[in-house]
């Protein structure tokens, strides 16, 4: 993995006003992957928009972890059935 495609933890910290902490815990719960190069954490720059939407539900929005969590949940499921919708209306737009 590229060094270049990864930000410091504690850049995301400054720049976005947020806790440690809060990254800590995303990435405990799956919701945010950490990566740590010689004792420095980071977080692939492709995370960074699933970041900013996590960080404006939990302090914009004052939702706590395990809600950012069903969230995520349930978005993922939205995503599925839209795939299979899409899937299913190409396949019986081959049939009309």
């Amino acid at each position: 993995m590229n060094l270049e495609e990864l930000i410091a933890t504690e850049e995301l910290c400054t720049k976005y006003r947020v806790e440690h902490t809060f990254i800590r815990n995303l990435n405990d719960s799956g919701l945010l992957e950490i990566i740590t190069v010689e004792q420095t954490e980071y977080v692939h720059c492709d995370s960074i928009s699933d970041f900013e939407k996590l960080r404006r539900l939990h302090y914009d929005l004052n939702i706590n972890l395990e809600g950012l969590e069903a969230i995520e949940h349930l978005l993922g499921q939205v995503k599925k059935l839209q795939k299979s919708n899409t899937q299913l209306r190409n396949r019986l737009n081959l049939y009309e």
